[in-house]
C-alpha cells in the first residue's frame, strides 16, 4: 500500500521553555488534521496569532447547536476549512470552519444514537476523501464534501467492529467511542466492550479505508501457540468467561516507522480474577505493533492481573526527549494511577528505571493477586500516591463520620485489592489522568491534568440462586445487572455519577429505556438481554411487573449468576455529605513536567467549586474530564471541569492568563487551527457530567477583527 494520508501543511518550530538547547523537528499544523492534533497525540499547534499579550482580548467568534443536549466528548478535527465531529447521539457533521455553518449533517439511527462519541477520522487519497465514523458496533464511511455514504466500503456503506472477534462477540456489546488511527491505507479501530463476564474480546482490527475488509488482527488473548498464551488459564481464550484487553483509549502511530502504539484495557471481570489467574498478556499493555500487519515488535505491561482496573486512558504521546546529548524517540504513557512510563519508541527500553514493587496481596477467596506491579522511578507521580487521616477534608462537616469510614476500610497504598470490608481505591477509579490525554511541546514538557477523587468499593459474594428463586423475573434481572450502578433500592449514587431510577416512569418511555438498555448511554454499556427479558426488567422498572415470574433454574441469569461469583458493592465515590470529595485539597491539579529530565517545572491547583470560592475558602481543585492543548506562541487551554470555565495559561509558568464562562461545561479538549488568516479555538460544551448542566453546542473564540 501507498501512503495516500494526508499530511497537510507541517511546521518546522523552535519552542524553547528554559531547557537548554531546543529541539527541531516537524510538529504540528495549521490546521488540527487528526484525533488530539496529529499522529504523535500531543495536543500541539504551532499557531501564534492568539498569544501571551492578546488572549484577554477573546471573543466568540461562532456557535454552533447540535439540538441533542448531552454530553459532548468529541475533539474536532478540522480540514482544508472545514469543521468535522459528533453530536452528544453520536451524529457526525461538517461546519464552515470560519463561521460554524452547517455543510451537511448525517441523522442517526434510533437504535445507535446513544453512544458518547470523542471524534471521528479524515483520510485522503487524491480527490477520495472521507470521513469514517462509528454508532453502535459499525464503522461508517463517507464523503467528506457532502456526508453521502460510499457504498463500496463494507456492506452499503459500513463494517461490523465484530468483525475479527469470533462468534462469541455475535450478541455482545463491542462499540467505538475513539476515532479510529490511519497508516496508509489502514484503520485500526479503538473498541468498548463490557467490563463484566459478559464481555466480548477486545483484539486489536484493522480495516481498509478504501474497501472496509478487514486486513489483520492482533489477539490481546492469546490462542494456543502464541506469545502470552502461559499467561491465561488455558481456555481464557475462548471467550466464554474473561473477555476485555480492549483499546478504548485511542492510539498513535509513528507513519515513518510504520509502528502503532496501542495501550490496552484490563481483563473482565475488572475486580475479579480467579478465573484468569497469570499476568494476563496483552491487557493493561503498551503495544508496539508494526502497522502493516499487525505484528508484535515490542510491548511493556503497565499492570500484572489488574483486578483495579488500572488500565490506561488516554493515547501515549509520541515525543523526542534529550539524553546524554542525543536526541531519542520516545514514548511516553500516562496512567489512572499517576505515573508517566517513557520508553524508546523502537525498542521499548525504559528511557527511566522502573522496578518491580511489592504490592498488597487479596484476601478474597479464590483470587491470586500479582504479588509486585511495576512503578518508574522518574517522573515522580502527578497524583498523590498515600492517604492517611491527615488527609481526610478538614473542610467536610462529617470527618469524624470519613474516618470512621477510612479506619473500617482497607487500604495500603494505590493498589490496594478490593476486599470484604471496603477498599479506599486512591488514586481513583478515574485517575489520576483520563481520556483527554496530555500534551507535549517539542521540548519534550508534558502537560497533563489530574483528578484527585478516592472511591470506596467493597467486594462481595453474588446473589445466590436461592435469594434470586424469591425474585420476580424483572427484579432478579435488575439484581444481576443493574444493582452495582443503581444499587438494589433503584436510588443510584447521584453524586458519583449513577442516576436514581426511581419513578423513572415520570421523565423517561419505556421505549428510550430499552434503547439504553440495549446500545448503552454514555459510559453505560450495552446490555445484550433477550426481548422478554427486556420487557420484564422494563416493567420491573416502570412498576408493571406482574407477580408470580420468579426467575426459572434453566435460566440465563442463573448462569450469569454461576460466573459472577464476586461484585462490586457499586461505583461509589469517597465524598462528604455535602458531595465533595473526601481527601484534603487540592482535588485537582494541572502539571508540567520535563520528560528529559523526569523533573516538574511546575504544579498548580486546576479547578474550583464556585460556591466554596464565595465562601472565602480557597480554589481547592476539581475533577476535570478532557485535556489540554498548547500552542507555539506559548498558550495552554483547557476546560473539564464542573465549573462551565475555559482557561489560558502561560505554558513556561502555569500563570492563568485568561478565563471565560462557557454556555455549559466541556468535558471535552479543544481544537485550534488557522482559516483565512484568523486563529480560532473550538471546544465542545455539552455539559451532563458530574451533574453539570446538559448544553448542545459547539463554540469557536478568535481575536476581534
Amino acid at each position: 500500500m501507498k501512503n495516500h494520508y494526508l499530511i497537510g501543511v507541517i511546521c518546522l518550530v523552535t519552542f524553547i521553555f528554559g531547557c537548554g538547547e531546543p529541539n527541531k523537528f516537524s510538529y504540528g499544523s495549521s490546521e488540527w488534521l487528526e484525533y488530539l492534533g496529529g499522529p504523535e497525540r500531543n495536543h500541539f499547534s504551532p499557531l501564534t496569532q492568539i498569544n501571551l499579550e492578546n488572549v484577554s482580548q477573546l471573543k466568540i467568534a461562532w456557535e454552533y447547536h447540535t439540538g441533542d443536549t448531552g454530553q459532548i466528548q468529541a475533539n474536532p478535527i478540522i480540514v482544508d476549512g472545514v469543521l468535522y465531529s459528533m453530536t452528544a447521539t453520536a451524529e457526525p457533521f461538517a461546519l464552515n470552519a470560519s463561521t460554524g455553518e452547517e455543510i451537511w449533517r448525517i441523522p442517526g439511527d434510533t437504535a445507535d444514537q446513544f453512544n458518547t462519541s470523542r471524534g471521528l477520522t479524515y483520510w485522503k487519497n487524491d480527490n477520495d476523501k472521507r470521513i469514517l465514523y462509528t454508532t453502535g458496533e459499525w464503522l461508517y464511511a463517507v464523503e467528506a464534501h457532502t456526508g453521502k455514504s460510499i457504498s463500496s466500503f463494507g456492506d452499503k456503506g459500513r463494517v461490523s467492529l465484530k468483525s475479527g472477534l469470533g462468534e462469541t462477540a455475535k450478541d455482545k456489546m463491542v462499540i467505538s467511542n475513539t476515532p479510529g488511527t490511519i497508516y496508509e491505507d489502514l484503520i485500526i479501530m479503538p473498541l468498548r466492550v463490557s467490563e463484566g463476564h459478559d464481555a466480548a474480546l477486545g483484539h486489536i482490527q484493522a480495516f481498509n479505508v478504501i474497501t472496509g475488509t478487514l486486513e489483520w488482527v492482533f489477539e490481546t488473548i492469546p490462542s494456543p501457540g502464541q506469545l502470552g498464551y502461559d499467561t491465561w488459564p488455558k481456555d481464557s481464550y475462548k471467550n466464554t468467561e474473561v473477555g476485555g484487553g480492549n483499546n478504548w483509549a485511542g492510539m498513535a502511530v509513528d507513519r515513518d516507522r510504520g509502528i502503532i502504539y496501542v495501550p490496552t484495557g484490563s481483563s473482565a471481570f475488572d475486580f475479579y480474577g480467579a478465573n484468569r489467574t497469570g499476568a494476563n498478556l496483552f491487557t493493561d499493555c503498551l503495544l508496539a505493533l508494526d502497522g502493516k500487519t499487525g505484528k508484535l515488535i515490542w510491548h511493556f505491561q503497565f499492570v500484572h492481573h489488574d483486578i483495579l482496573d488500572r488500565d490506561p486512558p488516554a493515547p501515549p504521546n509520541l515525543i523526542t526527549v534529550k539524553r546524554d546529548g542525543k536526541n531519542i524517540d520516545a514514548v511516553a504513557q500516562i496512567t489512572k494511577q499517576g505515573y508517566v512510563f517513557v520508553f524508546d519508541r523502537e525498542n521499548g527500553n525504559p528511557l527511566f528505571p522502573i522496578h518491580e514493587t511489592p504490592v498488597p496481596v487479596s484476601d478474597i477467596p479464590g483470587e491470586q493477586s500479582w504479588p509486585t506491579q511495576p512503578i518508574p522511578e522518574k517522573p515522580a507521580p502527578y497524583a498523590r500516591q498515600t492517604l492517611t487521616e491527615d488527609d481526610i477534608s478538614p473542610l467536610a462537616d462529617d470527618r469524624d463520620e470519613l474516618l470512621t469510614t477510612l479506619r473500617s476500610s482497607r487500604y495500603e497504598g494505590p493498589f490496594t485489592p478490593l476486599s470484604r470490608q471496603g477498599t479506599i481505591i486512591y488514586p481513583g477509579l478515574d485517575g489520576g489522568a483520563e481520556w483527554g490525554g496530555a500534551a507535549v511541546d517539542p521540548n519534550g514538557i508534558m502537560y497533563v491534568n489530574s483528578s484527585e477523587m478516592a472511591w470506596h468499593i467493597s467486594l462481595n459474594p453474588s446473589i445466590n440462586k436461592e435469594v434470586l428463586k424469591k425474585m420476580t423475573k424483572g427484579q432478579s434481572i435488575y439484581a444481576l445487572n443493574c444493582t452495582p450502578c443503581h444499587g438494589e433500592d433503584l436510588k443510584g449514587n447521584p453524586k458519583s455519577g449513577f442516576p436514581s431510577l426511581v419513578s423513572i416512569e415520570e421523565n423517561r418511555s419505556k421505549e428510550v429505556v430499552k434503547n439504553t438498555i440495549v446500545n448503552g448511554k454514555g459510559m453505560m454499556p450495552a446490555f445484550k438481554l433477550s426481548n422478554d427479558d427486556q420487557k420484564v426488567l422494563i416493567d420491573f422498572l416502570f412498576g408493571d411487573e406482574k407477580t408470580g415470574t420468579a426467575l426459572k433454574d434453566s435460566g440465563l441469569e442463573n448462569k450469569n449468576a454461576a460466573k459472577s461469583v464476586y461484585s462490586i458493592s457499586g461505583y461509589t465515590k469517597f465524598l462528604d455529605k455535602n458531595g465533595y470529595p473526601a481527601i484534603r485539597p487540592p482535588w485537582g491539579t494541572l502539571n508540567a513536567i520535563n520528560l528529559n529530565t523526569g523533573e516538574y517545572v511546575w504544579k498548580i491547583t486546576y479547578g474550583e467549586y464556585p460556591e466554596l470560592m464565595a465562601k472565602g475558602i480557597p480554589q481547592t481543585g476539581s475533577e476535570s474530564y478532557g485535556g489540554p492543548i498548547i500552542t507555539q506562541s506559548g498558550l495552554l487551554f483547557i476546560a473539564g471541569t464542573k465549573d462551565s470555565k475555559f482557561r489560558a495559561y502561560e505554558m513556561k509558568t502555569g500563570k492563568l492568563v485568561w478565563e471565560t464562562i462557557l454556555p455549559a461545561a466541556a468535558f471535552a479538549t479543544p481544537s485550534t487551527y488557522e482559516k483565512e488568516g484568523k486563529q480560532y479555538v473550538v471546544i465542545a460544551c455539552g455539559g451532563t457530567k458530574l451533574g453539570a448542566e446538559g448544553g448542545d453546542s459547539y463554540v469557536a473564540y478568535a481575536l476581534p477583527d
